[in-house]
């Protein structure tokens, strides 16, 4: 199960798993937002290399504009994925404080 929507604070929301399957919906929805983005990963329970190119898409998109992807929220599982692809590097991550 995976679901993406915005916050009442205008923040993304993400929740579930991310992965192939469920790689569509996501850059689906990701493609209507222009300058930056939070992207709230506290409900995330994993992310495959499909969703991790999802984010850099959008990513790279939205930094043309000088925008780009803030990812808040992170859980150490998820930050461990980052931290391997070396995207931890590309994107402003803060973990989820426990």
């Amino acid at each position: 199960m995976f679901d993406i929507d915005f916050s009442d604070h205008g923040e993304v929301v993400v929740s579930g798993r991310l992965d192939a399957a469920q790689a569509q919906k996501a850059q689906d929805f990701l493609d209507h937002i222009s300058g930056g983005c939070v992207v709230d990963m506290a409900q995330l329970e994993y992310i495959s290399s499909a969703g991790l190119g999802v984010l850099l898409k959008t990513h790279k998109r939205l930094m043309t504009s000088a925008g780009g992807l803030k990812l808040v929220n992170v859980n150490p599982h998820i930050n461990d994925i980052f931290r391997y692809s070396g995207f931890d590097k590309l994107f402003d991550i803060k973990i989820m404080q426990s």
